[in-house]
């Protein structure tokens, strides 16, 4: 059976941004009010901070823009050559490593340094984001919204404005996208507030669906 990559999916998509909503709620609420995902929201809060000279709390926005920074590079490298060299599935690889850390970080207890959880969870969304950027054809971003609104956008005008039909099912794509980043973010406030640092299992389950789907698009793709 002929099918498309599992990652470049709806249905994969649509898990990766509810798991990216929910974190950056997750560490929003429980952890100083730091985003794990959003990291334009951490080079603001940090010039706040630095022009405030709270220096300390301008240092806790450092560490998750460090670590989505190696997060990227790591991406690019699991999509290289030599990892496909030695790795039969790095993506999967990958997938495995970023539910293992989400699974860790249900286990830190909040009475420890913020950095313990929101260095790991934005390293996940680092990969996330250099990992899965396409829907079929088109572009998305799984970790954040701002791309995916002014896509949305300009979907919308050339498909209801400029009355180009193909136009009106991407707008139908982005909505989607964008309505489950949202409800990944009002998940997350709630579990995190009811669960505390536990509430990071939901994200870690959600990733675990998205894994098992390469699995049974193996099985299906081995059928006549």
């Amino acid at each position: 059976m002929d099918l498309p990559k599992t990652s470049t999916t709806l249905r994969f998509a649509l898990l990766l941004t509810a798991a990216g909503g929910f974190l950056d709620a997750y560490t929003y609420v429980s952890r100083g009010g730091v985003f794990a995902n959003a990291q334009t929201g951490n080079v603001i809060l940090m010039a706040i901070d630095l022009s405030e000279r709270h220096f300390h709390a301008a240092r806790a926005h450092l560490w998750p823009i460090l670590a989505f920074i190696v997060g990227v590079a790591f991406a690019h490298l699991l999509k290289g050559e030599l990892a496909h060299s030695v790795f039969d599935h790095p993506i999967r690889i990958a997938m495995v490593a970023q539910i293992v850390v989400l699974v860790a970080v249900a286990f830190v207890p909040p009475d420890v340094p913020n950095a313990l959880v929101t260095v790991p969870i934005a390293f996940v969304a680092a990969m996330q984001f250099g990992l899965f950027r396409t829907i079929g054809s088109l572009s998305y971003i799984a970790v954040a919204t701002t791309g995916n609104l002014m896509r949305f956008t300009e979907a919308a005008y050339a498909g209801f404005i400029e009355k180009v039909p193909e136009s009106r099912q991407h707008t139908r794509v982005y909505a989607a996208i964008i309505s489950s980043f949202a409800g990944g973010a009002v998940l997350g406030a709630y579990a995190t507030r009811y669960f505390g640092g536990s509430a990071a299992w939901i994200p870690a389950a959600l990733l675990t669906v998205a894994l098992i789907l390469f699995y049974v698009d193996d099985v299906r793709r081995r059928r006549p």
